[in-house]
């Protein structure tokens, strides 16, 4: 692979796929665009369009990706519907084609087995394109945990909470893939957001791992009162009996006693938040305020403890503690989407393929992180059972090294 020339594919041009386009790739002067996939005709042209426009060649334009792996390309950009991701990441890495995969979670357990056979078959790069990793509080809370500051880390909390009632009722008129998951399931349908940089602080994976889940599903009927709201009472979805409940709560249990919160919250009216909660023996980072809280030095009596700050603190720590990786972008000024988050996930991933090392959200990642939404399904299913959570890394998680830097 020619580093300074690598031939790119793109599947899923819908609002995702298309923003990743225009803020994070066009820019990278060392990829060229073979070819777009996608489904709708229309998507398809509108890439092509702005691809052309910005470099002067147009694409080969794909309705199948089977047809798109044959082009002769180096990687593929998974954009596209969360049904489609671990099939076409599994056919890619089949065909020696690298993979860098959006975010979403799997509907069995055999899908994420079958990712990681392939991989260990292949070894084909692969990477989960979890931008919230690479979040400038998350990196910075996880350089702290490992600078010792955070003691012994106990309690995890994380939410995907953000309101997309117009988002998911207006499914068919956008072809959007949430309708039909929200329609049909009831999980915990988006949880890697939250559980990326949690994993990481946990070293999930890499000497720790997750063991077993519990879920709890409310009653629906956010969507509904919506749909009334904004497409009358007599549109189908304000009676239609969606399985997906308004707010999931799953708790997970990890191999040394750790526990993590997670939650999922996007049909009812709300502000957005991800819900970053950090504990440990010695202090707290808490998203409600952005503080840390740290628990006062030898010089205080037993069980006297002191919190430094009281709200809003969080900007007062980043000169020492920010991440080297926020340093360098800060200063080499900040770029893309999601505050700069969607250019650094793609940076680690081109890094990697180039220069040939370990994706550092790699297939072992993806395929726990994912796994929980299937899992997720069925303890709610049973009624809040707890269901155990598989090693994908087969024993390996008690030899791997823990991450220093992502």
């Amino acid at each position: 692979m020619d580093k300074n020339n690598i031939k790119i594919g793109i599947i899923g041009l819908g609002c995702r796929g298309i923003s990743m386009l225009e803020s994070c790739l066009l820019e990278r002067q060392y990829l060229t665009f073979t070819a777009v996939c996608d489904v709708c005709e229309d998507r398809m042209e509108q890439a092509a369009d702005i691809i052309e426009k910005a470099r002067g060649i147009r694409p080969l334009m794909f309705a199948d990706y089977h047809d798109m792996l044959k082009c002769g390309i180096d990687a593929i950009m998974i954009f596209s519907a969360w049904e489609t991701h671990i099939p076409v990441s599994v056919d890619a890495m089949k065909a020696g084609i690298a993979v860098a995969c959006e975010v979403g979670g799997a509907y069995n357990l055999d899908q994420c087995f079958e990712l990681v056979k392939v991989y260990e078959e292949t070894k084909t790069p692969i990477m989960l394109l979890e931008n919230c990793c690479y979040g400038r509080t998350e990196l910075m809370v996880f350089n702290m945990v490992k600078k010792g500051l955070f003691g012994d880390v106990i309690h995890c909390e994380g939410g995907y909470r953000h309101y997309l009632a117009y988002e998911i009722t207006r499914g068919e008129e956008n072809c959007h893939y949430r309708l039909r998951n929200y329609m049909n399931r009831n999980c915990e349908n988006y949880p890697t957001h939250e559980l990326g940089p949690i994993a990481k602080i946990l070293n999930i994976n890499r000497g720790n791992r997750m063991v077993s889940l519990t879920s709890t599903s409310s009653r629906q009927q956010g969507l509904n009162e919506f749909a009334a709201f904004e497409k009358g009472p007599d549109h189908p979805l304000a009676s239609y009996p969606f399985a997906q409940g308004d707010v999931v709560t799953t708790v997970i249990r990890c191999a040394h006693g750790e526990t993590i919160t997670i939650v999922l919250d996007t049909s009812l009216p709300r502000y957005y938040s991800r819900n970053f909660n950090i504990h440990g023996t010695k202090a707290l980072y808490t998203e409600d305020n952005r503080s840390f809280y740290f628990f006062g030095n030898e010089q205080h009596e037993k069980h006297d403890f002191v919190w430094e700050k009281e709200w809003g603190n969080e900007k007062e720590y980043r000169a020492e503690h920010e991440h080297p990786i926020w340093k360098k972008f800060l200063e080499e000024g900040v770029q893309g989407g999601h505050d700069g988050m969607d250019w650094l996930e793609l940076n680690a991933f081109f890094d990697a393929l180039v220069n040939g090392k370990e994706m550092p959200i790699d297939v072992y990642d993806m395929a726990s992180w994912m796994a929980i939404t299937c899992l997720s399904e069925e303890s709610i299913a049973r009624g809040s059972a707890p269901v155990a959570i598989p090693d994908f890394t087969n024993g390996m998680w008690t030899m791997r090294k823990p991450q220093e830097c992502f």
